[in-house]
């Protein structure tokens, strides 16, 4: 095996089971005309390398993570914008998150606690949008088109401690997880009664 820094993009569908349950036949179909028209070429497009594909999931390799996290960004704004052919039925979205880190090569696949952390950051990831490391972060700043809003520390699955993240999301994805998001409940008012306490001599 060799040793080599890059960067590793993690994607996976929102709600997968629930898309399969409803139309399992048309879900697949949908899922494989987006890797091919959507992940494929803006990963290509983008100098990276796709080296694990999992049903609803991919994993792709970048020797420049200012690639790794403009790919990210188009695809996601290829999604929002409707950028599938014959997308019939329920919309489908995409976590995405993006990590650096030394990583272990094994022939055509990819190993190592920064696949680890990539992966645990696309679960942790807004629907729609783009979590990237602190680390991820501070190497782009200024070197992108999309601004990261800083979503602080946060705990990873089978990570020991939590992590400092920055998350984007492209304007159609924070318009729909707006509305989305419950009712705010109306205010309650609420009076509270205290023992009067006579200060005075006058007992009336």
């Amino acid at each position: 095996m060799e040793r080599r820094l890059a960067a590793i993009l993690a994607a996976d569908v929102v709600g997968f089971s629930k898309l399969v349950q409803d139309d399992e036949a048309a879900t697949l179909r949908r899922l494989k005309a987006i890797w091919d028209q959507v992940f494929a070429a803006q990963i290509s497009g983008h100098r990276g390398r796709i080296f694990k594909l999992m049903g609803d999931g991919l994993l792709a390799e970048f020797s420049s993570v200012v690639d790794a996290v403009d790919c990210a960004a188009a695809i996601q704004t290829a999604m929002g914008d409707g950028g599938t052919a014959g997308a019939d039925g329920a919309p489908i979205e995409f976590r995405i998150g993006v990590n650096l880190g030394d990583l272990l090569i094994d022939g055509e696949d990819v190993l190592g606690d920064g696949v680890n952390v990539a992966v645990r950051r696309e679960a942790a990831a807004p629907p729609g949008g783009v979590l990237v490391s602190d680390h991820v972060h501070s190497q782009v700043r200024g070197k992108v088109k999309v601004s990261f809003a800083d979503s602080g520390e946060i705990a990873l699955k089978n990570i020991d401690a939590p992590l400092r993240a920055w998350s984007w999301q492209p304007a159609a994805a924070r318009i729909k997880a707006k509305d989305k998001a419950p009712a705010p409940e109306p205010e309650r008012l609420s009076i509270a009664v205290l023992p009067f306490n006579n200060m005075s001599v006058d007992p009336e």
